[in-house]
């Protein structure tokens, strides 16, 4: 049984491995505008020139545009990890099932397996839960070390910090939005993402090959096809799940001025009006269609080599 399951184990760590890579990279490279997105959806914050000048003032201009990535890449690196290792799994086991009976034809460009779009919708959410609740206290650090209302010289300081002024709970402060903006945008971003993938697909592909089966696509074409639906995807769902994001936000950095989702909305409108809640939208849209495009385009082809 050891030697059956040792497939699987293997085919587990692969995933593991490029979400891990995946998730690092795009987590390094796209840094700057994470750091912004949280800068202007802080408390007190009116606009992103406010914040592009204040760090423009700094003597150390990258240091300062690149803080927090240690959290960030820690974070989005095994956040993408577990989040790709799970859904693998989870689509796995419903391809084997029942519901996998009823799966659409396989986007010539995938190299993941192929279901229903209820199956996409209940896997991508199930598993970004999953992954963002084992992440949480790497999410709080990271939010806080991209804020200038926190000046902690290391992770070791800020996770002392948390644990003495709001305990053990503080780790987890905002994990209720987050996981209502998570659920929901990933569940349809998976779905939007493999449609797009077969539709863009079926463009790239020439029409004598447009039949029941995948069609062989070259490479370089199914890379290009899963970087645009990625994008795509990633764009559209984050214009749907950013009021979500701003709240998350705003309890992660005062978990005692803010303490759940409606009375964080709610305090946020009275004060701050109703657009407070789009704040940071260009920039949240340009990082998670730039970062999903470079991850799942990079997972896909470690997984596909």
């Amino acid at each position: 049984m050891s030697d059956a399951r040792a497939p699987a184990r293997a085919k587990s760590g692969r995933h593991f491995v490029s979400g891990l890579g995946s998730g690092m990279a795009s987590a390094i490279i796209l840094q700057p505008l994470d750091l912004l997105k949280t800068r202007v959806q802080q408390s007190g914050r009116s606009s992103l020139t406010d914040s592009l000048r204040e760090i423009r003032r700094s003597p150390h201009l990258v240091q300062s545009l690149w803080r927090g990535t240690v959290p960030s890449a820690l974070r989005t690196g095994f956040g993408s990890a577990l989040y790709f290792t799970s859904l693998n799994a989870i689509r796995q086991r419903v391809q084997r099932s029942s519901m996998g009976a009823r799966a659409q034809n396989q986007s010539a460009s995938s190299a993941l397996p192929s279901i229903s779009n209820a199956a996409n919708l209940a896997s991508g959410a199930l598993a970004r839960t999953f992954a963002g609740f084992v992440l949480m206290p790497l999410t709080v650090i990271k939010v806080r070390f991209e804020s200038d209302m926190y000046s902690y010289p290391s992770i070791w300081a800020a996770a002392r910090d948390i644990r003495r002024v709001d305990g053990v709970r503080g780790f987890f402060s905002g994990f209720g939005a987050t996981a209502i903006r998570d659920a929901p945008y990933a569940g349809l971003y998976v779905l939007f993402y493999e449609m797009l993938k077969t539709h863009l697909g079926a463009l790239a592909t020439p029409q004598e090959n447009h039949n029941r089966q995948p069609a062989s696509m070259r490479a370089w074409v199914a890379s290009s096809v899963n970087f645009s639906s990625a994008i795509l995807a990633g764009a559209a769902c984050s214009a749907i799940s950013n009021p979500f994001d701003a709240v998350k936000t705003r309890i992660q950095l005062q978990p005692r001025q803010y303490r759940n989702v409606l009375q964080a909305g709610y305090r946020m409108v009275a004060e701050d009006g109703f657009r407070s809640l789009w704040n940071g939208l260009a920039l949240r849209m340009s990082r998670k269609a730039l970062s999903s495009a470079l991850a799942w385009t990079v997972y896909e082809e470690l997984i596909r080599r």
